[in-house]
């Protein structure tokens, strides 16, 4: 396997501007990740557009996102151990644990050990991503329009049967995101689509007023809807070391987690609040003999912080070599990529090696960065979480509407994107998740490019998406990822009911 790429990435990656960009990063992503419910893609959503601005090239905008996503994951454990309160959705299994932990008087320690599960799932995601992403690059060689689409359609199926608990309002956000990509002017027939005669709508819906507009005004909006809820913060951390003794009693489940986090972090539309439910679940039952997980277990712990970080650098492996994000937040960075009119996919790896040698490499940089600054800096980040609604809603709110003008000098623009804040503000109270809207906009464009440069080869027969060996397996997957789920909760109610039919016998 050839890893010049990679030797490529380490040279971007350290450099002194991109050491720089990356350290920024991981402390911007640290503090967001921190904030109880802003998250990774608030944090990428308002640094986008300033990176894009500032005319930063597309790898130091690369690398400066991924440091904020991998430094959001490391710091929603913050407010999870501190006041119980995740920091975004991957970090719900660590308040189980790490909050017990915190009101024994054991904060600091639990803020230790996380952090360092944390580098060590980030180090070994970080080495599969390096692994798998030119193992899949040279298999995916193959693709052509009509794989293309076939794989979106594949991706849409898996994120509408694995994403959250409410798969028909899944689906429903994917719709709404296609429906936006359908804004503006269609480049074969040349009509305007869904524009109102609104000439700045010709190049349609512009994905950092998308993304910024779903994202951190909808949130603004909902921390403004909950102010008047309080929290108690634990400030007395205790000691800001992890013990030797935990340390050894957790190795195996975090070496174990961390590996479930990748391979869940590599599956289309899966992110880290699935990976980190499966390892903790895996690790209660595979070590909760005395029944102390949920008590403050530094296994309990361990394990879903593990599977966080591996998730995230999992999560880049479909998004590099097949165009298809891992995760809501990956689905931005695709769009970031957009911007700079460049397309992920099986040719990235060698059309634009130092893009993705230079991430995979500033996931190895940024994660003894963010292991460096987590440890000695607990104190610091913990007063994060004491930041004002009255000072972070109109900070949130400057930022959005400063991004968004200087990306596109347009007043429009502005109102646009306050009202699909509006919007997702409502979908959101309604229990929609926004993360599939994005995905349905970024892969919507993608996937009718693809089918139409399909028909165009086959004269309009749609036999083509069922030549090739690779559309036929995309489409068997496709269907038994939809069929699949159905069957097993069918199954598992017989099975329940036929226990309880020999249970009143």
């Amino acid at each position: 396997m050839n890893f010049d790429y990679l030797l490529h990435g380490f040279a971007v990656a350290l450099t002194g501007q991109n050491l720089l960009i990356g350290f920024l990063g991981c402390f911007i992503g640290t503090m967001v990740g921190a904030l109880p419910a802003i998250g990774p893609i608030n944090g990428i959503a308002l640094l986008l557009p300033i990176a894009y601005t500032m005319g930063l090239p597309a790898e130091s905008t690369m690398i400066l996102l991924a440091a904020v996503y991998c430094g959001a994951e490391y710091g929603g454990r913050i407010s999870s151990i501190l006041l119980n309160v995740p920091g975004d959705a991957g970090a719900v299994m660590t308040a189980m644990d790490g909050y017990p932990m915190a009101r024994q008087g054991r904060a600091g320690e639990a803020l230790a050990l996380s952090g360092l599960s944390s580098f060590v799932g980030g180090m070994i995601g970080a080495v599969g991503l390096a692994l798998f992403a030119p193992l899949l690059a040279s298999l995916s060689i193959g693709f052509g329009p009509a794989e293309y689409f076939v794989l979106m359609v594949f991706a849409f199926a898996t994120l509408g049967s694995m994403v959250g608990s409410q798969p028909v309002k899944t689906l429903i956000g994917c719709t709404l995101g296609l429906m936006l990509a359908t804004v503006g002017l269609d480049a074969t027939s040349g009509a305007y689509r869904f524009t109102f005669n609104e000439p700045e709508l010709g190049d349609g819906i512009e994905f950092v007023v998308l993304v910024i507009g779903l994202f951190s005004v909808s949130e603004a909006m909902i921390i403004l809807e909950h102010q008047g809820r309080g929290f108690t913060v634990i400030r007395e951390l205790g000691r800001t070391t992890a013990r030797w003794a935990d340390i050894v009693k957790c190795t195996g489940t975090t070496l174990r987690s961390a590996v479930i986090g990748f391979v869940v972090g590599v599956l289309p539309g899966t992110g880290a609040s699935v990976s980190s439910a499966i390892s903790y679940t895996t690790a209660k039952r595979i070590s909760d003999t005395e029944g102390t997980f949920g008590k403050g277990d530094v296994r309990g712990l361990a394990a879903p912080e593990a599977a966080n970080n591996a998730t995230a650098c999992g999560a880049f492996v479909p998004m590099l070599t097949l165009g298809v994000p891992g995760s809501g937040t990956t689905a931005v960075m695709l769009g970031a990529l957009m911007l700079y009119n460049i397309q992920p996919g099986p040719m990235l790896l060698v059309e634009r090696p130092e893009i993705v040698g230079g991430l995979v490499a500033s996931l190895f940089v940024g994660n003894v960065i963010l292991l460096l600054l987590n440890l000695p800096l607990v104190n610091i980040f913990a007063r994060v979480l004491t930041v004002p609604n009255w000072l972070l809603v109109p900070g949130i709110l400057v930022l959005s509407i400063v991004g968004v003008y200087s990306t596109h000098a347009s007043i429009l623009s502005i109102y646009l994107m306050l009202a699909i804040g509006v919007a997702g503000w409502l979908l959101r109270k309604a229990g929609f998740d926004m993360a599939p809207i994005i995905l349905g906009f970024v892969l919507g464009r993608v996937m009718e490019v693809n089918l139409r440069n399909a028909l165009a080869i086959s004269g309009g027969d749609l036999s083509i998406l069922f030549e090739s060996t690779i559309s036929l397996v995309l489409w068997a997957m496709a269907v038994a990822v939809v069929i699949l789920p159905i069957f097993l909760a069918r199954r598992a109610r017989r099975l329940k009911a036929a226990a309880s039919a020999m249970g009143q016998m």
